[in-house]
């Protein structure tokens, strides 16, 4: 079925009002903050147990499992971006009166399908590698002997679920690129909520430290898959028996290079990126445990504003895959401007609460004074990421409901053959304060590239060409 121009005239304009685009981010901000909550909650607990070595060694866990596991979001991505393009073609079809095949559930249960399964195959992968990935992790990051042991730890139990939180990464695009933003609020809250009160009864009252603050969230996160299995049932008016019933013809070789080829992109870029974030977390590692568990503490004031920031960045991609999908590109560019002064607007409200907060939020974060003291030192180069790096993660959003994958891709290698070797003369140059420009400087450059691409794209108005599958 082709998408023209003509068709699109005759549906209802995309809402691509402030109130729409709020109403969309909000329940995926709401969601996405109960992610990085939990980080927040488990390093809190863990850095109020008076031992240096095991806050420096939930850091480097957290970083090696982010590594693994956020270089395959793609499967959050690419089931959003698709999704939102299913709709934007579904809406044309279900007004042409010339398709006789049309089935509104169809399409968007089999790219659900199809992430489901790719995410099952890459945790089954993961799993198995289990003890090489792990030994390997910590030593590419410089873990010390007594910290490494603590994350080793802490890994050994919460492998168990990672096919889980890969699956969790599917349904949240999925559920995204539908607008159906209030379902990963409920998945997503579901999720944190129960870890918290997991890892709380299995720390404190079972006495079980470190594996107990890993079990509780993989316990919570499998918890999440079955919850999203059952709201999925529910939003597409289905059995659980069809919910796993494939068809064949929507598993076709072309339907998966397709799906594989946006992933394969996608996966390039992210991979680029958390080993971006992976050669800070080393730096901090060579720098020693005080310098490592410091900014583990203040790198989560990035997850959480990064997760916060997302909220509007899903808003940019559902309503510029929508737009994309009708090849409506006067909505899209509108859809840019007004997402873009939604996303500074939200920084600017962030690093506001984080320099009224971090007053409040270090002494809740460790009771180890000579990290506390470090920490309080570079609290403002924390409170200013919200500003720094909102750029990157709205025009993300764009390029992502484009699935635009080489135009992703590309950006990603650029910045990555500026940002190593930048990083590096700065933590030669400035030390900790080297660290957190290189911090900057990788959100920054992720903005000036993402700009580039974007403005050719405007100047010669031809955005199918960034397209996977125009």
């Amino acid at each position: 079925m082709s998408v023209t121009a003509s068709s699109a005239n005759a549906l209802p304009p995309i809402d691509t009002r402030y109130a729409r685009i709020i109403a969309i981010a909000l329940p995926v901000l709401l969601a996405n903050l109960a992610m990085p909550l939990q980080s927040v909650i488990d390093t809190a607990i863990v850095g109020n147990m008076n031992d240096t070595a095991k806050l420096a060694g939930m850091g480097l866990a957290i970083q090696l499992l982010s590594l693994l596991l956020v270089s395959f979001n793609f499967l959050q991505y690419a089931s959003s971006g698709l999704s939102a393009q299913a709709l934007g073609q579904l809406d044309i079809a279900s007004k042409d009166e010339n398709t006789l095949d049309y089935h509104p559930i169809t399409p968007l249960l089999s790219i659900l399908q199809r992430a489901l399964l790719l995410a099952t195959a890459i945790g089954l992968v993961l799993l198995l590698a289990k003890p090489w990935l792990i030994d390997f992790g910590l030593q590419a990051l410089s873990a010390n002997p007594e910290s490494g042991r603590a994350a080793k730890t802490y890994l050994d139990v919460r492998f168990w679920g990672v096919i889980a939180e890969l699956m969790n990464f599917a349904f949240i695009g999925w559920f995204a690129g539908q607008g159906k933003t209030r379902y990963m609020l409920y998945q997503q809250g579901f999720i944190a909520v129960l870890n918290i009160v997991l890892t709380l009864f299995f720390v404190f009252g079972l006495q079980m430290e470190l594996v107990g603050v890993a079990l509780g969230t993989t316990i919570a996160f499998w918890s999440g898959v079955l919850l999203a299995l059952w709201l999925s049932c529910r939003h597409l008016k289905i059995s659980w028996r069809t919910l796993f019933c494939a068809d064949r013809q929507h598993f076709t070789k072309d339907k998966m290079l397709r799906l594989f080829s946006l992933n394969k992109d996608i996966f390039i870029r992210t991979l680029i990126l958390t080993l971006s974030f992976a050669w800070i977390t080393r730096l901090s590692a060579q720098s020693g445990d005080v310098i490592l568990a410091a900014n583990a503490i203040l790198l989560q004031v990035l997850s959480i504003s990064a997760f916060a920031l997302d909220g509007v960045a899903v808003s940019a991609e559902t309503l510029s895959g929508q737009a994309a999908g009708r090849r409506d590109w006067a909505s899209f560019r509108v859809v840019i401007k007004r997402t873009g002064v939604v996303s500074y607007t939200l920084a600017i409200l962030l690093s506001a609460v984080w320099w009224l907060a971090m007053p409040i939020y270090l002494p809740f974060m460790t009771n180890i004074e000579a990290v506390f003291r470090l920490a309080d030192q570079y609290h403002w180069y924390a409170v200013l990421l919200p500003l720094v790096g909102v750029g990157a993660y709205w025009l993300d959003g764009i390029f992502f409901g484009l699935t635009a994958g080489k135009v992703i891709r590309n950006a990603a290698l650029i910045l990555a053959a500026v940002f190593f070797p930048l990083s590096w003369l700065l933590y030669q140059q400035w030390d900790m304060t080297g660290i957190w420009l290189s911090v900057w400087s990788l959100l920054l450059l992720r903005l000036i590239i993402l700009i580039g691409f974007l403005y050719r794209a405007h100047q010669t108005g031809d955005y199918e060409k960034l397209q996977i599958d125009a």
